[in-house]
């Protein structure tokens, strides 16, 4: 949820050209209708309004899945008026939901005998995942050091300082504190040897990222177990780990089975996964699995029965759509394993032709890696002309939404741009925005250079002399007074 900024001008009044056939009155723009409208009507105003939002395929800011096949979109629209937590009455849909759960359960290595089901559940993304994750992580320190007889009330997660956001959301709202190891110019993810030194005996996991948000990479999960196994030893602590696994979990094992992060390592007790990242699916779907059922609370699941049998539960919310999981499954069984790996592959080849292109125009440093999540983050090598902020706003009026950023501390001088590739990004849209991006350079470039040439303004000292600024150093200064003029506005207003 977005928390509201809009200024409500009650007064304001909402106007359609093309819905003036069927209703000629203004209607409120945040107050209830006096009268009902035809269907057409609110159909059309909506419409019109809507094509103001940009084109999700080429939001490349995104790491959502923006397109799916007819006969999934199918299956979706067939199951919007079923709610998911009513396990009882779409005894299906939830059976679906445990079969996701296991398939994912499986390509993480989970140690699941042939008798046993995979521990987990479907959410409404990896923030819910997270919050759950870090849930039971609480509780099971939690309980442990009441029954040693020590304090419980100052728990700690380790992390570096380039996780997403809904980890800050999870130790604020359950008052957990966040331990984040900042991060240094050219390496941009936890460093593991500098995480295991934060770790104490109030820290409830370490959090590791397969994925960073900020550059695709993955962090090295294999050596954070080996050191924090080590300091286990050491300390008598059982310090375990969580993988964020939100981006890079639907890439990992189909583009580098062999890279040990998941279950195969011992202090992984869980991990998270966005089914509408690489999962395939669009927005509103992500997964949680625990090693085992040892390391996910009893206390913390509900048991219901007043929609019919008993149904255990472990979620923030409750009612919410079964559309997303039965897309989910669709996903799974249609693409396969080998389905799955030739899109992540596919994806990669377009994050190379991409990425070699930026390189080959002499103005940027690549700051991603091969491995990892297939996007591109690149920065300027020279941002004396122009920023990384100019060039995303030039693109825009290409249609293109490419963000530009700061780096987290302790790399924050380091400002990017960055691609996601996904799925229905193809050679043919890599080709155009690498043309895009070469116009907008020669345009900025163009302008840069008119505006340092050797115009200058004259002013006079008080001593008479004649001061020549450029024209740079005289917008500078004016830019200067208008934000001493706002800020004077700011004092006598209202946030």
């Amino acid at each position: 949820m977005v928390v509201t900024t809009t200024l409500q001008d009650t007064s304001g009044s909402l106007h359609s050209t093309f819905a003036t056939r069927y209703v000629r009155a203004s209607l409120p723009r945040f107050n209830l209708p006096e009268h009902s409208v035809p269907k057409e009507a609110a159909y059309q105003i909506i419409n019109d309004e809507l094509m103001l939002d940009g084109n999700p395929r080429l939001n490349l800011a995104s790491f959502v899945t923006t397109w799916m096949e007819p006969e999934c979109d199918k299956l979706m629209a067939a199951a919007m008026n079923k709610n998911y937590v009513d396990m009882d009455e779409y005894p299906v849909t939830t059976e679906l939901q445990n079969r996701c759960v296991n398939m994912i359960a499986h390509l993480f290595n989970a140690p699941i005998g042939d008798d046993e089901t995979a521990v987990g559940v479907g959410t409404v993304g990896s923030s819910e995942a997270i919050m759950l994750a870090g849930l039971a992580f609480k509780r099971k320190w939690q309980n442990k050091r009441k029954a040693e007889g020590k304090p419980y009330d100052k728990p700690n997660i380790v992390t570096g300082a380039n996780v997403q956001v809904c980890w800050e959301k999870f130790a604020r709202y359950f008052e957990v504190e966040l331990k984040e190891v900042k991060l240094t110019e050219g390496y941009y993810v936890m460093d593991p040897h500098k995480a295991v030194d934060m770790v104490d005996e109030n820290t409830i996991c370490v959090a590791a990222i397969l994925g960073s948000t900020l550059t695709g990479e993955f962090e090295d999960v294999k050596l954070l177990n080996h050191l924090l196994t080590e300091k286990n030893k050491e300390t008598g602590w059982d310090t375990p780990i969580h993988v964020d696994a939100a981006s890079g979990g639907f890439i990992a094992p189909f583009l580098y089975p062999e890279l040990e992060w998941d279950f195969r390592l011992p202090l992984v007790k869980s991990i998270n996964v966005s089914g509408h990242k690489y999962g395939l699916v669009y927005a509103g779907v992500g997964w949680v699995v625990w090693r085992n059922k040892v390391d996910l609370p009893e206390e913390l699941i509900f048991h219901i029965n007043y929609l019919g049998a008993d149904q255990p539960t472990f979620t923030l919310n409750f009612s919410k759509g079964s559309s997303q999981i039965i897309a989910q499954y669709y996903q799974f069984i249609r693409l396969g394993f080998e389905g799955y790996k030739n899109i992540m592959e596919n994806c990669m080849e377009n994050t190379k032709v991409l990425s070699e292109g930026i390189r080959k125009t002499g103005q940027f440093d690549i700051v991603s890696k091969e491995v990892g999540v297939p996007l591109v983050a690149f920065s300027l090598k020279d941002s004396s002309r122009f920023t990384v902020f100019d060039i995303s706003e030039s693109l825009r009026r290409f249609g293109w939404i490419i963000p530009a950023y700061t780096m987290p501390p302790d790399a924050q001088h380091i400002a990017v741009l960055r691609v996601v590739i996904r799925e229905d990004f193809g050679r043919g849209l890599a080709e155009r925005l690498l043309a895009d991006i070469k116009k907008v350079l020669a345009e900025l470039d163009g302008h840069a250079s008119r505006t340092t040439i050797a115009h200058v303004t004259a002013t006079s000292s008080p001593s008479g002399t004649v001061i020549k600024r450029s024209v740079q150093e005289t917008q500078r200064e004016f830019t200067t007074y208008l934000r001493r003029l706002v800020e004077r506005k700011k004092t006598s207003g209202v946030c």
